[in-house]
């Protein structure tokens, strides 16, 4: 009986990863009765959007498989990582990334008790774990820290030193956030095999890996936060949503880079086992046809391949699964003023420009004397959009 409780937890624990890498570590901890404690780390620079619901929903079956969920919110990796923003605002993009990735979780009703939330730098500028880097750096050369890097890290010429701190900081962090696995994306492949490696030559043990897949975007590649059409925001309105879906692309009886599809089978029916029903519905009222319902993927692209299911019936039918997920986040998010004005602080709208004067010089009526040329100047602007007189 217990063997074969440990066997639907650690079922559940596998579910549509790509890859686990020592599984046996998981295995052994779940044999023995106990709760697995994993890791996922986030830097905390851009804007959260849909695709956050991969690892999201995948962090929603840890917590249902009874884990110890450790959320890391990684500021100072955010900092590193080629100083995308600086240090005062991605702590306040920390706090509101804590907002949504919690309400992201119990969107899909499942209980946030065993979850934690840490912000990377509440320890990492510890004497002890500052040491840990130094010791670190003396034994790792520049050539593996930037292939650990190499799809993590942003990789450019004459690069900051920062850049090969990044993968040295994200190896320590399985120690210092005691867990007994690390999850995350394939393009974390080479970092989690240097861990393996690096953390045993500082007496640390080895701990297991859960890759996600790399899952295509909207438009079949990755979810771009510079392509808004590719992007959909947690908090964009029902009929942003729509439109947004409408656009995206889905070439008929094609399941490769479908985006569509791999929302499906990594978000929506994931979420459905997770309420309950684990269903997907498509509805076909303008054929008057019956309602086809779905409790897997295989299905779903047999269907797709041969044009029973098509772009246009399986649009509007993400659009009502994706618009019920984020009903609850976005009403969190509007009963919450500490959530809104995290938000007004940690995404400020862009400096507004003073409009660029010409000089006319005398060639008009009444222009007198020639004036000097004014140049463009950026105003400052204050969190609520005003600027100063």
């Amino acid at each position: 009986m217990a063997a074969a409780y440990s066997d639907k937890r650690f079922s559940l624990i596998k579910e549509n990863l790509a890859e686990v890498l020592n599984e046996e570590i998981i295995k052994k901890v779940l044999d023995e009765g106990r709760h697995p404690k994993i890791y996922w780390g986030t830097a905390t620079t851009g804007r959260p959007h849909c695709g956050y619901f991969v690892p999201a929903i995948k962090i929603a079956q840890f917590l249902a498989a009874g884990c110890d969920v450790t959320i890391l919110l990684a500021d100072i990796h955010g900092f590193l990582d080629n100083l995308k923003a600086p240090l005062e605002l991605v702590a306040q993009r920390a706090e509101f990334y804590r907002h949504i990735i919690t309400a992201m979780l119990q969107a899909v009703g499942v209980s946030t008790e065993k979850l934690r939330v840490v912000l990377g730098s509440s320890y990492q500028k510890s004497p002890e774990y500052v040491m840990d880097v130094y010791k670190m750096a003396s034994i790792i050369s520049e050539h593996d820290a930037k292939k650990a890097g190499a799809e993590v890290v942003k990789q450019t010429d004459n690069a900051p030193l920062s850049g090969l701190l990044y993968p040295i900081l994200q190896v320590l962090d399985e120690q210092y956030l005691d867990c007994d696995a690390q999850f995350g994306g394939m393009d974390q492949r080479k970092l989690f095999t240097a861990a393996k490696e690096w953390l045993p030559k500082l007496g640390y043990r080895e701990r297991a890996h859960l890759l996600n897949p790399m899952v295509p975007g909207l438009h079949g590649g990755k979810m771009s936060s510079s392509d808004p059409d590719s992007k959909i925001d947690l908090l964009d309105s029902p009929e942003t949503v729509a439109k947004k879906i409408k656009k995206a692309h889905a070439a008929p009886q094609v399941v490769e880079e479908n985006g569509l599809l791999a929302f499906i089978e990594f978000v929506v029916l994931p979420a459905a086992r997770l309420r309950g029903s684990g269903e997907f519905r498509v509805e076909r009222e303008r054929g008057g046809l019956e309602t086809l319902v779905y409790t897997d993927i295989e299905k779903i692209r047999e269907d797709y391949r041969n044009d029973v299911l098509t772009p246009q019936l399986l649009k509007p039918a993400i659009t009502r699964e994706l618009n019920a997920l984020l009903a609850p986040i976005q009403e969190a998010f509007q009963a919450s003023k500490e959530w809104q004005e995290i938000a007004d602080k940690a995404y400020p709208p862009p400096s507004k420009k003073e409009k660029k004067v010409k000089n006319k010089g005398t060639r008009y009526p009444g222009g007198g004397k020639e004036q000097p040329e004014t140049k463009e100047t950026e105003l400052p602007v204050r969190p609520n959009g005003e600027t100063p007189n």
